[in-house]
């Protein structure tokens, strides 16, 4: 592994995103994002992307100089189009009008529409909760997913995520999810390393289970929990396309092809300020204490590390130095 600073990944991430068409906000945001991931061992959602955003920018499936438009249809929704650009500068843009909204009514809504992919959810949702509200988002993805007993693609990995404020402008309980058992970039890591893949991740075209990540990709992957997961697979690819008003997973191309038409995704956000609630802290403190009798008792996201340095993939970071110094 190499050792870079989160500055250096961000400085890089940035300069790569702006010599492919970005503009100087988005590749700003879209850069954080990708600091952050590393930082949290987030590979996947990290420098990972990085070629993919910069050879979509090059055919413009991802639009990089747009300008998002925020709107407020009712008082406590939000709406913001991302005009087929990145999703990090249209939440960016979107969020400080959620927050007042949620602050003042209680509850609000934050959706973002005709975006780019915006991997890991759980990266907005965090920071609603630093902001001392909770959150919850749901968004789709191209379909990898059949129902159960099923072999037909109908959704994709539909992640879910859910961040609590700790009251402090800290996050007190963070969850980040896909709704299979795992991700889609585990099987697509474990194909490029030439690795087997655990039984019960995903099946094949025939509809059964496999170690194989290829057939995987050729297949389905699994819900978490059979119907369970697919309950909630199908509760987020409602929320994204239904309510923030992307297109349903069925009709989403492979995420990292350099061609094809864009995401056009959506992200949903409930915002909720717990501050309604006159036990809200009370219940959480207690709920923590519980967790935590046990030793290695947790709330989930506790006791995460930013590191900085940040080790990162030789390769991925070889590829961000050449992809930064192209003209």
């Amino acid at each position: 592994m190499t050792s870079v600073t989160q500055a250096e990944i961000e400085k890089t991430v940035q300069a790569a995103l702006l010599r492919h068409g970005a503009g100087a906000f988005a590749s700003a945001e879209v850069a954080r994002a990708v600091a952050r991931a590393e930082a949290v061992g987030n590979r996947i959602c990290g420098l990972y992307y990085l070629e993919s955003y910069c050879l979509q920018l090059n055919s413009e499936r991802v639009k990089g100089d747009v300008v998002p438009v925020v709107s407020t249809p009712r008082p406590a929704t939000i709406v913001v189009d991302a005009q087929m650009g990145f999703a990090q500068p249209a939440f960016a843009y979107g969020l400080a009008p959620a927050l007042d909204a949620a602050r003042q009514f209680g509850v609000a809504s934050l959706s973002i529409s005709h975006a780019h992919t915006c991997t890991s959810l759980g990266y907005f949702t965090e920071q609603i909760a630093q902001a001392g509200l909770m959150a919850i988002g749901f968004t789709n993805a191209s379909p990898i997913v059949a129902p159960p007993s099923g072999k037909s693609r109908v959704i994709g990995t539909n992640p879910i995520a859910f961040s609590v404020p700790d009251g402090a402008g800290g996050v007190a309980m963070h969850v980040d999810q896909s709704t299979t058992t795992v991700a889609l970039g585990k099987i697509t890591m474990a194909k490029a390393a030439g690795e087997k893949i655990p039984l019960g991740w995903a099946l094949d075209a025939n509809g059964e289970p496999t170690t194989d990540p290829e057939a995987a990709l050729a297949g389905t992957l699994v819900s978490m929990g059979g119907y369970k997961g697919w309950g909630f697979g199908l509760m987020a690819e409602l929320m994204a396309a239904g309510m923030a008003g992307g297109v349903l997973s069925h009709d989403v191309k492979p995420l990292k092809a350099p061609q094809g038409p864009p995401h056009d995704l959506g992200q949903y956000y409930l915002l909720i300020d717990p501050s309604t609630s006159s036990v809200f802290v009370e219940r959480l403190d207690a709920l923590r204490a519980f967790v935590s009798v046990d030793e290695g008792g947790r709330m989930p996201g506790q006791n995460r590390v930013l590191a900085d340095p940040v080790k990162v993939d030789p390769v991925a970071w070889s590829q961000a130095l050449e992809l930064a110094a192209q003209s």
